[in-house]
């Protein structure tokens, strides 16, 4: 039951993660892998798949509340939606790939706002955040880093 409670809880503080709740969730994934009760993989893809679709919500309010009002609910402050949009501008979708990065939440709300297609929406995030908790558990068994 510990295992089912722990990956729930680590799906909660990913989701959290990524949405506009300032919430770190390596630490949460670093004290389970400490713990060594939940195979590395199922932390992994646990992870991943609660920060997905933490973005998915962030780029959903981004898409919905995209106006000034809306942009200011989210944390987009004017600099930060010019600093999101210059990233665009200058990488495109590609720039979802850093939205496992600090600041990525503004750029996942900013691809909602720019109507960027769902489905590629979705395959640059995925790749972004299921690497990033590849490498946080690299990091825990001290491979990387």
């Amino acid at each position: 039951m510990l295992t089912g409670t722990s990956l729930l809880g680590l799906f909660v503080a990913a989701f959290l993660a990524a949405t506009p709740v300032p919430f770190q969730s390596e630490v949460v994934f670093l004290a389970l892998m400490a713990q060594g009760t939940v195979p590395i993989l199922a932390l992994v893809v646990v992870a991943s798949v609660g920060n997905i679709l933490g973005s998915c919500v962030t780029y959903a309010l981004g898409r919905g509340l995209g106006g000034v009002r809306g942009a200011r609910w989210l944390g987009l402050t004017p600099e930060r939606r010019v600093k999101a949009e210059r990233w665009f501008g200058r990488w495109g979708i590609w720039a979802l790939l850093f939205s496992w990065a600090p600041g990525g939440d503004f750029i996942v709300a900013v691809s909602g706002a720019l109507r960027v297609p769902l489905p590629r929406f979705l395959l640059l995030v995925t790749l972004a955040k299921t690497a990033r908790y590849a490498v946080v558990a690299l990091i825990g068994l001290g491979i990387w880093g």
